[in-house]
């Protein structure tokens, strides 16, 4: 069994090896057909490195023997199609002038915030939540929340301002 994995072993090794010597050879091939493409040093040099990194992500599925060329070819030519597809949609914005006139703001950080809210609502004791929910949301006065609830008023103020000293702990507010 262990000669069978050195066996194995080995020839994986050969098998990189000759994969990685056949992508060096194309490389100038890679290199032309990429500055042909894109008629921008750099641009091709960027497609020609992604190339290479996909090819040698996916070598487990190209069977040796077979196109390498016309494999790298295609995966270049993928890739510089898909990149001027997204390029056409793009806005070129280099002052930021497009970002400022934009209406809709980030939300990111408010939703994080209403996320933590909600879970600390969450954590709070049942009928201290409740308390808040109807004083706080529904703008019920503490007497027609006692009355829903069924209990005196004074119980649902001191609910309310339990669970409010909780939430401002819990959100760090305090």
């Amino acid at each position: 069994m262990r000669r069978l994995a050195e066996a194995l072993d080995a020839a994986e090794a050969r098998t990189e090896q000759g994969f990685t010597s056949d992508l060096i050879g194309v490389l100038p091939d890679l290199r032309r057909f990429a500055l042909s493409l894109t008629r921008d040093a750099t641009e091709s040099e960027d497609l020609v490195q992604y190339t290479l990194l996909k090819a040698w992500e996916h070598r487990t599925r190209y069977t040796p023997g077979t196109g390498l060329k016309a494999w790298l070819f295609t995966i270049l030519r993928n890739r510089h199609i898909n990149g001027r597809r997204k390029h056409r949609r793009e806005v070129p914005d280099p002052d930021g002038a497009h970002a400022a006139g934009l209406s809709s703001l980030a939300d990111q950080e408010d939703r994080l915030d209403l996320r933590d809210l909600q879970e600390a609502l969450d954590r709070l004791d049942p009928a201290q939540r409740e308390a808040l929910l109807l004083v706080a949301i529904e703008d019920l006065s503490y007497e027609d929340a006692a009355i829903r609830i069924g209990c005196p008023p004074g119980t649902v103020k001191s609910r309310v301002s339990r669970a409010r000293g909780r939430l401002a702990f819990e959100l760090g507010a305090t």
